[in-house]
Formats: C-alpha cells, sequence, structure tokens
C-alpha cells in the first residue's frame, strides 16, 4: 500500500503468528527493559499523571492500551495508581496470540487489566465508543502502513472521552545508529526488530501531519531521550 510518509515498512519477526514461543518471550523480555530503563513506560506515566492530578481519587479510570505486548506498561500503570488509592482498569489489546499467552503470564492475574485478543483496527465492532476514558499505543502504530495508522489513530479518538497517547519511536540516521548499539548482545529477533522498527519510525512533522489528517483535538508533540516521542490528543482538558 502507498506511504504517505518516508517510513520503510517491513514484518517484524515478532509479528508471525508462527514465530518461536521461545524467541518471542526474550524478546518481550528485552523490549520490557527497554521500556522500563530508557523511558518508554516513564513517557506514558508522565503524562497519565497530569492527566489524573485533577480527577476525584475514587473515580475509576479505564483506559485501553492498543499493541500491548507483554502488558508492561498498563502493569506499571495500575501499580502505581494502585499505590497512590487510585483505581484504574487498563484494557489490554493485542492482536497475536502468543503475544496474548505470554502477557497473561507476565501480568499475573492483576485484577485491574483485562487481556483482550482483537484487532486494532478493529475495536469499534467490540467496544462502544467513549468506552473508555483514555487510551494509549506504545511501539505499536509503527508496526502499521500510514493507512492503518490513521485508522488506529481514529479508533482510538472515538474509544475515548479524554485523551489518548501515541508512544513511539523515531526515524533518523541518529536512532538507526542507537538502536544497532542498543541491541548489541540482544536476542536475534529483538536485534532484527528493533532496526526493522527504526526504519519504520516516524519523523516529528510525519507524525503530526497523520494526526492533522485524522483531525485529532488539541495534539501536543513532545520528544524524548533515546529516540521516542509521544503524540498526545486531548479533549475537554484530558
Amino acid at each position: 500500500m502507498p506511504m504517505l510518509t518516508g517510513r520503510r515498512h517491513e514484518p517484524e519477526l515478532m509479528d508471525d503468528p508462527a514465530v518461536d514461543r521461545g524467541g518471542l518471550d526474550a524478546s518481550l523480555r528485552f523490549i520490557r527493559a527497554v521500556n522500563r530503563r530508557l523511558g518508554g513506560t516513564r513517557a506514558a506515566l508522565g503524562h497519565l499523571k497530569r492527566w489524573l492530578a485533577g480527577r476525584p481519587p475514587g473515580e475509576v479510570v479505564r483506559i485501553v492500551d492498543l499493541g500491548t505486548g507483554s502488558a508492561d506498561i498498563p502493569l506499571a500503570i495500575v501499580r502505581w495508581a494502585r499505590d497512590r488509592g487510585r483505581r484504574v482498569r487498563v484494557t489490554a489489546i493485542d492482536a497475536h496470540r502468543t503475544t496474548l499467552e505470554l502477557a497473561r503470564e507476565h501480568v499475573g492475574g492483576d485484577p485491574d487489566i483485562e487481556l483482550v485478543r482483537a484487532d486494532a483496527r478493529r475495536l469499534m465492532d467490540r467496544f462502544r465508543p467513549g468506552e473508555f476514558d483514555y487510551a494509549h499505543a506504545g511501539m505499536f502504530l509503527h508496526h502499521l502502513d500510514d493507512i492503518e495508522v490513521m485508522t488506529v489513530l481514529r479508533v482510538m479518538d472515538r474509544l475515548t472521552t479524554r485523551g489518548l497517547i501515541w508512544n513511539d519511536l523515531l526515524r533518523g540516521p541518529v536512532e538507526a545508529v542507537g538502536v544497532r548499539l542498543l541491541t548489541l548482545g540482544a536476542p536475534a529477533m529483538a536485534r532484527h526488530d528493533g532496526i526493522v522498527s527504526v526504519a519504520a519510525g516516524f519523523k516529528r512533522h510525519e507524525a503530526l501531519d497523520l494526526a492533522r489528517r485524522v483531525g485529532l483535538p488539541n495534539v501536543r508533540y513532545r520528544r524524548h531521550l533515546f529516540g521516542r516521542f509521544t503524540l498526545v490528543s486531548t479533549k475537554g482538558g484530558g
């Protein structure tokens, strides 16, 4: 399918339905470490902390997480909220059967995380408009071509009443060198997919243009360290 951006979108080994379970498990462990140490989890939590600061403490906040992988970011969110006497319920979505099985093992039956196998592009067939307060997609949209990215952004916008977070990878020569250094010694699958992922990442103007084409309200973009960015859209003050 023709691309609207300069991204190079190629299949990732982790997305293969027949992927080796052991290799996938090792790669997901590596991604969890990257999210934890290099800011992916912190980027998501930073926005949610600001948004939830003005909400009533007893309110149950509903979040949908698309392309959840290990569900490590949902787990970090619910634990952070629980430690502060808040209640957050996360519906964690992934289309890959084995990935979701591994996520269940990682989450360990946390009562505030519901794991659902579903296609992020077709969530309106399963959930009502406005069923969630917030949506988050972490290192997921670069797996899709540009038209599919816009489809998922529209879905995230329709599903939520307060806002969304697009948390993803930057693309550029510095990031290309960085991912090769970062994945030295990583599992072979993680090394391959890391290089492919950065090539499929987004430049600032591309992410903003895709958000504009979708018509997202109140868009803000922030570049983070280690080749990450967040693009957020808020409604009614977030």
